[in-house]
């Protein structure tokens, strides 16, 4: 079977000309002029744009936490990646077995009703020995990242000796670690302080949280990372002073790399004293205006090499149902720290409003180009992370993922447009001009308009390479 999508401008990372593109079963057969194919399916894209479709490098589903789950899971999730454009993502297995193999394998089960294309980071929350000599397996099972935690002291942490021994480890072996950078040895001291003092409002999260920990932090890990010789990725990005600290590694030579997310250039602490502030409790948190405008600026100057999203949804108020496909849905949600902030499930929806908010805010607002904005949510998180040019490219013999965009549609955006399968959305209201038209994984039309096409099962999983350092 073959389709034919005519006189459309493809966008690429570091491209934008107008061709023809020719997909034959998954993947596509040729890009140029005036393609002809009698027998394809044609589609006319006059007027409209073609990017490859998103790869997000940063979800959480079906994650248990605080009591609850998070509301997406591995099709539900994927339903509104797929509405966003987005057609790849990368999960993380939680280290809750003996061994790698067990955790991977409880996951891919949980995955099985992949509606989209994925693949998986492994959390590697506990060293000794004997995980140390297994670390290589997981090149065999497709897993070429490990994310370690400098906070989460008792739970996910792990003491910077670990850290680098596994930096050792990954760079014998052509693997990445992703490091979620705060100081967790101020965070157990502040939380605690700020309880005893009667403070449990949602603004204590990011009070309790400093900003200076997450930017230690980074320059620490950028610091190993030069020692071990070994590449590092940072995770969500949320900080001015982590852009710096990324800035003056790259500058030096060192292996690390950046990633942030939309909430990280749009929202402030200032949203978490909102009435409705537990919409917006992350980890890490939001943080100050100054800092939003320094991370548009790292994007803007090539500094950061991603942007992620970290969607982990919960309900604002799981106490009451929404309705999902025609079912009622109740899960629960930030509810459960009414009166504790530390109680509060960290987490919110974002894998579907990826790319129209930073088509809209980002592109049309001139902070970074659209070639710019394909290879932050498309190209550089593929090949970073062992995928290219499978993913993330506009190529013959790349998978057909593509995303035809009407860069002149408007929508008031929100929850009806987000297909998030929870209650709210941090977008609602807004004026967004530029969404997906239609949606293809690997060849399949999956989105079309409004409809969804897609099913529970047709994603597949990713076995991944060893990556690119950029």
């Amino acid at each position: 079977m073959q389709t034919l999508i005519k006189n459309g401008t493809l966008i690429t990372a570091s491209e934008t000309y107008q061709a023809d593109i020719l997909i034959e079963g998954e993947t596509i057969l040729q890009i140029g002029r005036n393609l002809q194919s009698p027998n394809a399916e044609t589609i006319d894209a006059q007027g409209k744009m073609i990017f490859p479709g998103g790869v997000d490098p940063h979800t959480h589903f079906d994650l248990p936490m605080a009591d609850t789950v998070s509301s997406d899971d591995h099709y539900t999730g994927h339903k509104a990646a797929a509405f966003g454009g987005t057609t790849t993502v990368m999960d993380f297995v939680s280290f809750d077995f003996d061994t790698f193999e067990e955790s991977v394998d409880a996951w891919r089960k949980k995955a099985g009703k992949a509606a989209i294309d994925y693949s998986f980071h492994m959390n590697l929350t506990k060293f000794n020995d004997r995980i140390a000599k297994g670390i290589p397996t997981l090149r065999d099972m497709g897993i070429t990242t490990l994310k370690v935690f400098t906070a989460y002291n008792g739970r996910l942490r792990l003491d910077d000796g670990s850290i680098f021994k596994t930096l050792q480890i990954t760079k014998d072996n052509g693997m990445l670690v992703m490091v979620h950078c705060e100081n967790g040895d101020v965070i157990d001291t502040l939380i605690p302080q700020a309880l005893a003092q009667g403070h449990t409002s949602p603004e204590w999260h990011a009070l309790t949280r400093p900003a200076w920990g997450a930017v230690e932090a980074t320059l620490r890990m950028a610091a190993m990372s030069s020692q071990a010789d070994a590449p590092v990725y940072i995770v969500h990005m949320n900080v001015g002073g982590e852009v710096d600290m990324l800035r003056y590694a790259r500058e030096r030579g060192v292996k690390v790399m950046g990633e942030t997310c939309p909430q990280y250039l749009f929202f402030t602490m200032d949203d978490l004293r909102r009435p409705d502030g537990a919409k917006w409790i992350c980890s890490p948190p939001m943080r100050t205006e100054k800092d939003n405008v320094r991370i548009w600026e790292g994007l803007h100057e090539g500094t950061l090499q991603t942007i992620g999203t970290d969607h982990c949804p919960f309900f604002f108020d799981g106490t009451k149902p929404i309705m999902y496909e025609g079912r009622e849905v109740k899960i629960p949600g930030k509810e459960l720290g009414r009166h504790d902030f530390t109680k509060i499930p960290n987490g919110l929806p974002a894998v579907g409003d990826r790319l129209p908010i930073l088509w809209t805010y980002g592109v049309r607002a001139g902070k970074i180009s659209a070639n710019q904005f394909v290879e932050y949510v498309s190209t550089n998180p593929a090949k970073i992370f062992g995928l290219y040019p499978r993913k993330g490219a506009l190529l013959p013999d790349s998978d057909a993922d593509l995303v035809i965009w009407d860069p002149e549609k408007h929508v008031k955006y929100g929850v009806a447009h987000s297909h998030h399968r929870t209650d709210y959305n941090l977008f609602e209201g807004w004026d967004v001009t530029g969404m997906p038209e239609k949606v293809f994984l690997r060849g399949h039309l999956i989105v079309d308009g409004e409809e969804w096409k897609g099913k529970a099962g047709q994603g597949q999983f990713l076995k991944r390479k060893e990556g690119i350092v950029l």
